[in-house]
């Protein structure tokens, strides 16, 4: 079974930075897409960014375009979100998430969750 598990979560001031780990397991080779997703405070969960793991590219939410930064270290399987700039509306539990098979479109389709992790940003 496929375990991913985040760490790096915390609170931060307003402008301040965090990186977000995810232990994606030895095959992270075999998967379409590693990403990172977000539930904020009363709102659904939404994508934040995804990486593509054959091509390395990767997209974005239009809510951190230029702030976050989605990347992969292959030899140790770990797929980081480092997050600058932080705001309030930032606030939330975060997911790393796995995809074996494209789907329609880059936030859907998702095989393996992580069990989360906090971030906290205040003013």
């Amino acid at each position: 079974d496929v375990q991913l598990v985040e760490s790096g979560g915390g609170s931060v001031q307003v402008g301040g930075s965090l990186r977000l780990s995810c232990a994606a397991g030895r095959y992270t080779y075999k998967r379409n897409c590693m990403g990172w997703f977000r539930q904020r405070p009363g709102k659904d969960r939404e994508g934040v960014a995804v990486l593509w793991i054959g091509g390395a590219s990767t997209t974005y939410a239009d809510s951190v375009k230029g702030r976050f930064i989605i990347t992969r270290d292959k030899a140790k399987d770990l797929v980081y979100l480092q997050m600058n700039g932080l705001q309030p509306e930032d606030t939330g539990i975060y997911y790393c998430a796995a995809r074996n098979l494209a789907a329609a479109t880059w936030y859907e389709g998702y095989n393996y969750w992580g069990q989360g992790t906090q971030v906290t940003v205040s003013s």
